[in-house]
């Protein structure tokens, strides 16, 4: 069992998959932090001083002012600033994806579709595309 599961950990695509994990866990940090620390500052700036981040709908009966503040008390909130954040976060990493995906796409041979497998008239079997008879019937197929 440990000898297959060794076979299978070392294949290749295996290795690949870990490596695009690793990867795209920290492209994930990089866009996130893009996204909070760059973007969305000056969009906040723009619609008058407003820090996503720390949007919040106050669901317990205590009065806070911010979201850690409310963390801290221990106040049950809706951070849907937060969730705007982790939805421009994925936008913006799906946009990323799609552009390398169209990128590889150009790069990489387009793989030519099998032919049609050649069916004789008669008896509906595959036969060679050279085949002058069906191997199968032996009707002349020309």
């Amino acid at each position: 069992m440990m000898e297959e599961f060794k076979k299978f950990i070392m294949r290749g695509n295996v290795m690949d998959l870990a490596v695009g994990v690793i990867i795209g866990g920290a492209f994930g940090k990089i866009v996130s932090s893009f996204v909070s620390d760059v973007l969305m500052p000056p969009l906040g700036l723009l619609m008058g001083n407003v820090d996503f981040s720390n949007l919040f709908i106050n669901l317990g009966k205590v009065p806070v002012k911010t979201l850690a503040e409310a963390k801290a008390a221990n106040v049950p909130v809706i951070a849907y600033g937060q969730f705007l954040n982790a939805c421009i976060d994925f936008l913006i990493l799906a946009f990323a994806v799609f552009l390398m995906i169209q990128q590889i796409n150009k790069i990489m041979p387009k793989e030519e579709p099998a032919p049609e497998p050649r069916k004789c008239p008669y008896c509906k079997s595959e036969i060679d595309a050279e085949a002058t008879r069906c191997p199968h019937c032996t009707s002349e197929v020309g």
